[in-house]
């Protein structure tokens, strides 16, 4: 039985204003984010297909995966893209103490240098976020999702994963996709796809960025 929701309810927004769940909506623009990178192969392909649409996204990176991987880091910022921290080792904050959750995205932090940061799992504790503006940057954001695609879901098929997104993403939408092993059959279908239809009704592909 499926445990997370595909399209965040307003009630979880509402419940916690604190984190970021949409970004605005004018000029139509939709906001691509991937986690769980760098990987090699993955990573690359994705930035091979944002470069047919000359779009930009947001790659929330494991710090491990930096350290094993910098090249490919690199090329996310050097191709102009915007970078968060998903921690260093993927922990989820509900199943670790405070003190090791912060020591681990302070880990990550110095690899990886934002101001945005997504939970692994989405799960966080208000201890842990009340101690993020000391483990990272300044006016740390904590960036969640709008729409999930669920192309980490092994039950979920490469053309449901595109009917997730396609079904729920409008204007201002932060969609989750995944650049990892475990996704990619379903992101290697649905990710072309979604950009394509998405550009065919003028939208723009912009990453997630606070000036």
């Amino acid at each position: 039985m499926r445990k997370y929701f595909i399209k965040t309810p307003w009630i979880v927004k509402k419940i916690f204003p604190n984190y970021i769940w949409n970004m605005p909506r004018y000029d139509n623009a939709v906001y691509l984010s991937f986690d769980d990178g760098p990987h090699p192969r993955i990573t690359s392909w994705v930035l091979d297909e944002l470069k047919k649409y000359n779009a930009k996204a947001s790659f929330f990176c494991i710090g491990k995966n930096v350290v094993e991987h910098p090249d490919i880091y690199h090329r996310i910022i050097s191709e102009g893209h915007a970078v968060g921290n998903h921690t260093h080792n993927h922990l989820n904050g509900w199943k670790v103490s405070d003190q090791e959750y912060v020591q681990d995205i302070n880990k990550a932090a110095k690899h990886i240098s934002t101001n945005l940061f997504r939970p692994p799992y989405g799960r966080i504790r208000g201890k842990q976020f009340n101690k993020l503006n000391k483990a990272m940057e300044k006016d740390t954001k904590i960036i969640m999702w709008d729409v999930l695609s669920a192309d980490f879901d092994i039950a979920v098929s490469p053309e449901q994963c595109l009917k997730n997104v396609m079904s729920n993403t409008k204007a201002g939408s932060i969609i989750v996709f995944h650049n990892s092993e475990k996704a990619y059959i379903n992101l290697r279908y649905a990710l072309p796809i979604v950009m394509q239809l998405l550009n065919e009704k003028k939208c723009l592909f912009k990453k997630i960025e606070f000036k």
